[in-house]
């Protein structure tokens, strides 16, 4: 029986060309070779199986080939490559770092450094794991590694660049190895599997691809054990029954139930999951992605982001026809919360249960508003019809008043604002004019979810002015104020009041919000704001009384109070 080699072994790529997904890596070191600009030392660095021992192995044989194409490729045919191909070579060393990290062992290799080649003209070393080196090693090996033999090359290997010495880094040319992407993860399974004579679909080398999260050599080693689970016959039910991944047809189902508001069908299938054994986290985690890929299907400039075989995109295209961007955006929030606080919840079911219910009311939410919207405006000619009104006048001056009133304003009405004429401090001017309808004492009602671009200063005295009119009856001290001091735009919708004292700021206080919700709903904009602030005075030379002195007094010496207590005295 012939012995079985696995894909990982038995594909590996053998010169530059046929290495997947490092283009721009392999073309640097091949430019390297042909102008003869090779460096004493190279670090490799990048995840799990995206072929930096692969790239370091074609590097060293290159170099040593002594008939090398003009594609700067080797020629597998020389003395140098054979010895190479059969694992026989004296130029080429592999040394793992992780059971040869010690000083001791950095010194049988500066020994062996010395040594020239014997075929060929360089000795390359390829140290696998680097990163597993101790520090006292780092450090032995650094002189021979800034400053080898002339015929020594060293390339070291890593994937975790940061736990390497800075010194170490220094010294090195560094090539960083990226994930091979889905697309380029599929194009070689199909060229293996042709070579093998399998039958296989293309989504589910799709999913092959995806599962090995960018690493050629767990692809090619999922490659085989769905092989031979399937018989030879890779389809994607096989492909997602052997790896346990969760069928694109659960999250489409989900799509459809949270665009109906379907929560009990939604429920249903996350139990189903959880009957076959899925993790929850698990199934949280490909909902996210799932709603990312709708997301990314929603623009053709991110559709190239889509990372999927054809019949499965083409069925994201229709899916993310009919989601609503904005629904998409929350659905994924909700979604990454889930994920993100599902380890710190006590009962993890529920909560993930919770986030399904709430994805299925979002839609629900955004179609109750636009039906409510859209009954109220169907609604507004007939109630404006039973409402009477009557024009507002264009002019500040002209509104059409009731027979003035006398009123004693109280101390803490600016006599400069009454003279200056801003406002009248004794009399205020009440008016016949019905804005809205008013369903409480101070005309508030739910404000009415309409914006308006400008408003006008005009239509802002005339509600501040219809408001004080309500309450001079009932807040004599609370209309006085607000007739005092008229308001002023700062901008499209903010409005500032200017007060004189932090006493006049607390009794305004009082009254503001139901001013705010009154001039929302009379102005028909709900993000109008009041701000009020204290209009900056010269201090005032003043009388001091004997208490104002004594109180002052109190400040620098508090034993004054025990001696006034103690002799009982008066300074009244």
């Amino acid at each position: 029986m012939e012995n079985f080699v696995v894909s990982a072994r038995k594909y590996r790529p053998s010169n530059f060309h046929s290495v997947v997904g490092q283009l721009s890596i392999a073309t640097t070191l091949k430019n390297a070779i042909q102008r003869k600009h090779l460096a004493q030392a190279y670090l490799f660095c990048g995840p799990r199986g995206v072929g930096k021992t692969t790239c370091a192995r074609i590097f060293a044989k290159t170099i040593n080939c002594l008939n090398q194409s003009p594609q700067i490729e080797a020629c597998n045919e020389c003395e140098s490559c054979v010895s190479f191909n059969s694992s026989r070579s004296f130029n080429i060393h592999e040394l793992d770092a992780a059971s040869n990290n010690s000083v001791e062992g950095i010194r049988k290799l500066i020994e062996q450094v010395r040594i020239p080649p014997q075929i060929g003209k360089y000795s390359v070393y390829i140290i696998d794991e680097v990163h597993m080196l101790s520090q006292s090693a780092f450090n032995a090996f650094l002189k021979t590694l800034e400053e080898p033999p002339a015929h020594a090359i060293f390339i070291l290997a890593t994937t975790e660049k940061h736990k390497i010495l800075p010194t170490i880094l220094s010294r090195c040319q560094i090539y960083d190895f990226n994930r091979i992407k889905v697309e380029d993860t599929v194009t070689y399974l199909e060229h293996i599997a042709k070579n093998e004579g399998v039958k296989y679909e293309v989504e589910a080398l799709n999913i092959i691809a995806q599962k090995a999260d960018g690493a050629m050599r767990d692809a090619l080693s999922i490659f085989d054990q769905v092989v031979s689970f399937s018989d030879n016959n890779i389809t994607y039910s096989n492909v997602i029954e052997n790896l346990n991944v969760l069928d694109y047809q659960y999250y489409f189902k989900l799509t459809e139930n949270f665009n109906s508001g379907n929560y009990t069908d939604s429920l249903r299938i996350f139990d189903e999951l959880l009957s076959k054994g899925f993790d929850a986290q698990q199934f949280v985690s490909g909902l996210s992605n799932h709603l990312r890929n709708l997301l990314v299907c929603k623009d053709s400039q991110t559709l190239s982001l889509l990372e999927v075989g054809a019949a499965i995109a083409e069925r994201y295209k229709n899916m993310a026809a009919i989601c609503p961007p904005d629904f998409l955006i929350s659905a994924l929030d909700q979604a990454n919360q889930c994920d993100v606080t599902f380890r710190q919840s006590t009962n993890q079911r529920l909560h993930v249960e919770l986030m399904l219910i709430k994805l299925c009311g979002l839609n629900q939410e955004k179609k109750k508003d636009s039906n409510q919207d859209l009954d109220d405006v169907h609604l507004e000619p007939e109630v404006k019809k039973s409402i009477p009104r009557q024009p507002i006048s264009s002019s500040l001056n002209e509104i059409p008043a009731k027979p003035q009133v006398n009123r004693v304003a109280p101390k803490s009405i600016s006599i400069k604002n009454a003279v200056n004429g801003t406002v009248s401090a004794t009399k205020v001017e009440t008016s016949e004019i019905i804005a809205e309808p008013i369903p409480d004492e101070y005309g508030n009602s739910n404000i009415v979810d309409v914006e308006v671009s400008v408003i006008s200063e005009e239509n802002l005295l005339n509600g501040w002015r219809l408001f004080i009119n309500q309450i001079k009856e009932d807040k004599p001290n609370h209309s006085s104020i607000l007739q005092s001091y008229q308001p002023h735009l700062i901008d499209d919708y903010k409005i500032e009041i200017v007060l004189e004292s932090q006493l006049q700021v607390d009794l305004f206080s009082e009254i503001k919000p139901d001013l705010l919700l009154y001039i929302r709903n009379q102005l028909k904009n709900k993000r109008i704001e009041i701000v009020e602030t204290i209009e900056e005075q010269q201090t005032q030379n003043r009388l001091y009384t004997s208490d104002d002195k004594f109180k002052f007094m109190l400040q620098k010496n508090p034993t004054l109070a025990k001696l006034k207590q103690q002799l009982n005295l008066d300074f009244s």
